[in-house]
């Protein structure tokens, strides 16, 4: 077992040129012995995003803290504290920050 405090892990910037202010901090990963998934917490400034794409696998989204809106294919929705978010595989995707303070989400992915 294995237990801290998220600000215990160092966040990382997104440098893509497609993203503005996103940085990353990858709670759980394999090399702490997570076989089948990692865990993440994304935190977006104000006026940021996530770049548009899309991958093979797919996210699960768990909204913490801040306003914004995320594009699932074609489709625009808001996001706020509390909402669940499914991204399938191969489905373009992207996470804006509308809110007045920094949008926080933890996201969930398998390893391929």
């Amino acid at each position: 077992m294995k237990v801290f405090h998220y600000l215990d892990v160092e966040g990382e910037v997104v440098e893509e040129k497609e993203a503005k202010g996103v940085t990353v901090r990858w709670l759980i990963t394999r090399e702490m012995g997570a076989k089948n998934f990692a865990m993440r917490l994304f935190e977006v400034e104000v006026d940021g995003y996530t770049p548009l794409h899309s991958h093979p696998w797919e996210h699960e989204v768990f909204v913490l803290e801040g306003e914004g809106e995320v594009r699932g294919g074609d489709e625009v929705r808001r996001i706020m504290p509390g909402d669940v978010v499914f991204i399938p595989p191969n489905e373009m995707h992207q996470f804006k920050n509308r809110g007045k303070g920094k949008l926080k989400f933890i996201c969930l992915v398998p390893y391929l």
